[in-house]
């Protein structure tokens, strides 16, 4: 039997995860040696930087695997484990995060381990999805560590929502969430006259201590009758984490915010309100993030000021507003609504960049020569006053005509973004674009029409400066350390597991695509030809967000690897710190490193980081489910009806078909299919068992839409056979 090779990690660039693996593999080897990050770069040979290798060691560190035993060097602790032999090693515990299964058993996701830890139901202590605990290897059974939980760390939420049931003696209620296992007790005098059947949140407030016990808890808000879309919306935010009301205090602290710039403000800011200035947004927008200004100067350049509402002018750190903004992290976007990170005294007033408003701001100027190349940049906070607020579609119409309200001034923005977006695909940047499906909604908030928004060069030139802004900050930070790292939030983007990529490497080439495997820089490549393929050939579209989904998610972090997507050695979020916190964190370290040396606790704002990614990660989720929502109660409408779509999907009951007008996804399963079809293992094809006719992903078809299910957020489909 031939031995399984061990992969190559010689010149790669680790995730960090793969990172703290394979930095403790090596301290293991050689037990009883001491390394720094440079001699650990040197022995390992890998691609990463000094300094993302020093964060792993602090991180195996902090971990109690690793111990510092002079100035930044580190040794092997004699009593800790990684690998799957040695965690037959009883009484060691790790934390990590509760990945629950339907069956009410549990994965324990660990960042100091290759392997998730496997806890049966009886063993998790009342630990529910998302949870953060301590848990403890008790065993291994084939091949995977098995333990208990300890310990709760930290609940994912406390907040559940779910449908009352009354009895003479408490309430009763019974969570939306699958992952939610248990039923919710309530004394009747916590029922905040919620009445039997009516849709409600609860807030835990005593957990069980023993399994097969019920949590406590009290009714905060009464939602109503079941199954109105505005309760279902406020469910879907609800289940993901987020509170629907701020608090009290926190609603008091901004509402006594004023918009009154004192002369002494005045004095500290660049003023540049008699610059040229406009924003550019969606048609529904509220909080403008944003404003673009534009002035000729006298050689022929030009000076381009990227100008951000300057939120923690408001927003003083450690105060009940700013403690709340961190702990929703973000806004989220649902089809009809927003829920914002900010008090809407703020999100839509005093920090919206409205026309005809003095307005505090921090700001990115940067000047442009003759070859639309960047020769200066200056970041600092300024005054600034919008001149228009235009929508996408009045700045669009404008680029088109050449007529209208500073059509000159777009039109050199434009060509000051095109320039700005070649170089980026010069660089490396992968060019997808995801599609993004629009609703067009009655007062009522039903949705009556369904399409895919359609980028413009109005959306590519404000996002393009974007860009520029957040790219720029992150290099002025990481210029100015200068060997002495200064801890900052970048927005990072890990480079693909190339394994991960070989199986969409095989479906791309069923349909006729090569995906080149050799690095990363040449997977760029691939990808960037198959974006041209795919606007030429609609069939071919299928196979973008199959692509996006093998690559890394994009998250925060103070360990710099660079943006992999964007082509960008160093990138930040510094351009919408109204609706999102990461924004707000890279303004106060930027400000104070303007003019002097400031480095924050890398610690603490690494566990920043990690809450933000995943509240942005629930804020997606959310999103998706909305659109899911809109999507079948849009569909609702249209049952009988035949559409054209293609399969974008195969399980063993039958394919996914996405409908081309709207995005819509539904099923058809086989049994309803003209023959029975076998499904390849490869789940890209399936063949007729009469006349060996082949389905593949990505081949047009035409459905019948059968019913649609909003509970269950579900869309049948049968099938139709095209006119001859």
């Amino acid at each position: 039997m031939t031995k399984k090779r061990k992969p190559r990690i010689k010149g790669q660039k680790l995730n960090a995860k793969q990172l703290k693996i394979h930095v403790l593999k090596l301290f293991k080897r050689q037990a009883k040696k001491r390394f720094n990050a440079r001699q650990v770069l040197k022995k390992l040979k890998i691609d990463n930087s000094k300094n993302s290798v020093q964060y792993a060691l602090e991180q195996l560190a902090k971990d109690g695997i690793l111990r510092e035993v002079s100035e930044q060097k580190y040794t092997l602790m004699k009593t800790t484990s990684l690998t799957k032999s040695e965690t037959k090693f009883t009484g060691k515990t790790y934390a990590g995060k509760v990945d629950m299964t339907r069956n009410g058993s549990a994965y324990i996701l660990c960042d100091a381990l290759e392997d998730d830890i496997f806890v049966p139901s009886k063993h998790l202590k009342s630990a529910l999805n998302g949870d953060t605990v301590e848990v403890e290897i008790n065993s291994v059974y084939r091949k995977r560590p098995e333990g208990k939980v300890t310990k709760i760390l930290k609940r994912a939420s406390e907040y559940f929502i779910g449908t009352l049931r009354l009895s003479k003696k408490y309430g009763i209620v019974l969570p939306d969430k699958d992952n939610m296992p248990t039923d919710i007790y309530v004394d009747l005098e916590d029922l905040n006259n919620a009445r039997e059947g009516e849709k409600v949140v609860v807030k835990v407030i005593k957990w069980p201590t023993r399994n097969n016990h019920s949590p406590i808890g009290k009714i905060t808000s009464v939602l109503g009758a079941v199954g109105s879309s505005d309760i279902e919306m406020k469910a879907i935010l609800i289940n993901n984490g987020f509170e629907l009301e701020f608090p009290e205090e926190v609603l008091a602290q901004a509402n006594a915010l004023t918009d009154e710039i004192s002369e002494e403000e005045v004095a500290k800011r660049r003023d540049m309100r008699k610059t040229t200035t406009f924003t550019i947004d969606p048609l529904t927008a509220k909080d403008f993030d944003d404003a673009l200004s534009i002035e000729y100067l006298e050689d022929g350049k030009i000076e381009i000021g990227i100008h951000i509402a300057d939120v923690t002018h408001y927003v003083q750190a450690n105060t009940a507003l700013d403690k709340e903004a961190f702990k929703r992290s973000t806004s989220v976007y649902l089809v009809d609504r927003v829920l914002p990170m900010l008090p809407e005294h703020l999100s839509n007033k005093l920090c919206s960049l409205r026309p005809h408003e003095d307005k505090c701001t921090f700001s990115a100027v940067f000047t442009f020569d003759e070859k639309l190349k960047v020769v200066d940049r200056w970041f600092g906070k300024t005054l600034t006053h919008s001149d228009r607020r235009f929508t996408y579609e009045e700045a669009q119409e404008i680029l088109e005509k050449g007529i209208g309200d500073f059509n000159k001034e777009l039109a050199d923005l434009n060509k000051v973004a095109k320039a700005l977006r070649k170089q980026k695909f010069k660089n490396g940047a992968i060019a997808f674009e995801a599609e993004e499906v629009q609703f067009r909604l009655d007062e009522e908030g039903t949705p009556i029409e369904v399409y895919v928004k359609e980028r413009k060069d109005a959306h590519m030139l404000v996002e393009d400066f974007m860009l520029l802004a957040n790219r720029e900050v992150a290099t002025f930070i990481q210029k100015k350390s200068k060997g002495k790292e200064i801890p900052f939030v970048y927005r990072i983007h890990d480079e693909p597991n190339l394994e991960k990529v070989a199986d969409f490497a095989k479906f791309a080439k069923e349909l006729g695509v090569k995906i080149a495997l050799d690095n990363p820089k040449a997977l760029i490549k691939s990808f960037n030809s198959l974006a041209k393929l795919a606007r030429k050939d609609k069939g071919l579209r299928i196979l973008e967000p199959i692509a996006i989904r093998t690559m890394s998610k994009a998250e925060y972090s103070t360990d710099n690897i660079g943006h992999y997507g964007l082509g960008f050695d160093n990138y930040s979020h510094f351009t919408s710190p109204i609706r999102r916190y990461s924004d707000v964190l890279a303004h106060r370290i930027l400000e104070k490193n303007l003019e002097k040396d400031y480095r924050a606790n890398k610690n603490d704002l690494e566990i920043q980081c990690k809450h933000i990614s995943v509240m942005e990660r629930k804020a997606m989720t959310a999103e998706r489910e909305s659109v899911k929502y809109k999507q079948v109660e849009f569909i609702e409408k249209h049952i009988g009806e035949v559409f054209e779509g293609y399969i974008s999907g195969m399980i063993d009951r039958g394919i996914f078909v996405e409908l081309k007008a709207n995005k819509c996804e539904g099923m058809v399963t086989f049994d309803r299919m003209p023959e029975p079809y076998n499904l390849d293992n490869s789940r890209l094809k399936a063949t007729g068992r009469k006349t060996g006719h082949v389905l593949k992903m990505g081949d047009t078809v035409y459905v019948k839409i059968r019913s649609a299910d909003l509970a269950k957020r579900k869309i049948d489909m049968d099938w139709v056979e095209p006119e001859a």
